[in-house]
């Protein structure tokens, strides 16, 4: 579904990506990993269109994306949920549902399955979204790109100060909308049980560069945890 071809970046006279490819396939999870400062957000930012690629190339299901800009790539089918999650405070857990859907006909109504994997969203409607916890304000934000039924869903750092049941709920909200086969899941994380638990491939990113990659459960075997480490 998402395929990265060459892609690199600059910051001044810093070469912060270098020369990346990979490909994150339908159906399945593809969790990037990576220490703090490796690149991985202005990867990111790169996807989204928010930086422009100084070179290569980035295509959605086949169509090139790689000068398309934020609003085109989501236009396209590609659901982001930003590290930190940024859901609007002050609109209710429905107004911030009710935002994914801008890029739906009008009169779409939000997805009954948002309901079914989140059932806290449907009992706290009314609620202002900067009343939730952040265990919750995660699953409104996830329920925020899911509700414009993406193609592509990336997911930054969704573990980040979440409680550990929240985590489990947000693990098989993840794995239930991988096996529908409907969209492909670009998974960036640092806590290494949480995306070992969900991969079915990974990339593990050192300055700026793909340094190991393979099948979800190669990552043992291949030292993964051990390079994340060092």
């Amino acid at each position: 579904m998402l395929k990265v071809s060459n892609l690199n970046q600059y910051y001044g006279g810093s070469h912060i990506l270098r020369d990346l490819s990979f490909e994150v396939p339908m159906g399945k999870v593809t969790t990037l990993l990576g220490r703090n400062g490796v690149g991985k957000t202005t990867l990111l930012k790169t996807l989204m269109g928010v930086v422009p690629a100084a070179t290569g190339s980035i295509s959605l299901g086949g169509q090139d994306i790689t000068k398309a800009p934020s609003y085109g790539r989501v236009r396209a089918g590609i659901g982001y949920v930003p590290q930190g999650r940024e859901i609007f405070p002050r609109l209710t857990v429905e107004e911030n549902l009710l935002m994914g859907l801008a890029t739906q006909p009008a009169g779409a109504d939000v997805p009954a399955r948002i309901f079914e994997m989140f059932p806290v969203l449907k009992q706290m409607m009314r609620r202002r979204g900067g009343d939730l916890s952040g265990g919750q304000q995660q699953q409104l934000a996830i329920g925020r790109a899911l509700a414009m039924g993406p193609k592509l869903l990336i997911l930054d750092e969704p573990t980040e100060g979440i409680q550990p049941s929240i985590i489990k709920d947000i693990e098989r909200a993840i794995r239930a909308l991988a096996e529908t086969g409907e969209m492909a899941i670009l998974l960036v994380e640092q806590y290494y049980d949480f995306a070992l638990s969900l991969a079915d491939h990974y990339l593990l990113m050192e300055r700026g560069e793909i340094i190991s990659r393979g099948r979800g459960d190669e990552m043992g075997p291949n030292g993964v945890r051990e390079m994340l480490a060092v």
